[in-house]
């Protein structure tokens, strides 16, 4: 817990860069926060925990995202239902205006990664990101935090945030 804590305090001036299933929580709970919880992709989360992820992201100066991890919350937010659906893309279209800066690698480069066939292009961007740019990942992925601890990137599984961020 204390780890955490630290990761966060460690990385304030420097940024984070938040993966797919957590920038999604974030989406759909601006949209609507009672949609968390009814939504497939996003029903293991709480409203609690989007109160936790806005709690952490206020924090931050500088967060990240990759056109990698967008093009997988548009598509995930794409099957939520109407009016949710539109109220989500334009929060997220608004976070990409002031909220979000993006970091971009050509594919051509992130796929020659050797873990590229294991984990994909979006963690191969956070990877890279995240390392090119001395960032904080916050993820949910255990397999991707297991990965970026190996090679030297510090990261934050959320689900640790409901343990050292208290209830708000």
């Amino acid at each position: 817990m204390n780890d955490t804590k630290q990761l966060l305090a460690k990385y304030q001036p420097k940024g984070i860069l938040v993966d797919t299933n957590i920038l999604l929580l974030w989406t759909v709970g601006t949209a609507n926060p009672e949609r968390i919880q009814r939504f497939n992709r996003t029903e293991k989360f709480s409203i609690d925990d989007f109160q936790r992820l806005q709690s952490v992201l206020g924090r931050f100066t500088r967060r990240l995202t990759t056109p990698h991890i967008l093009t997988e919350v548009y598509n995930f937010t794409n099957q939520l239902g109407s009016p949710d659906r539109e109220r989500a893309l334009a929060g997220l279209a608004a976070a990409t205006q002031n909220l979000l800066e993006e970091r971009w690698d050509l594919a051509s480069k992130l796929t020659q990664s050797p873990k590229f066939k294991y984990f994909g292009l979006t963690d191969i961007g956070i990877e890279v990101a995240a390392a090119d740019q001395e960032l904080l990942v916050l993820t949910d992925d255990f397999k991707l935090c297991s990965h970026l601890w190996s090679v030297g990137v510090d990261v934050v599984n959320f689900n640790n945030l409901r343990f050292s961020i208290p209830k708000l």
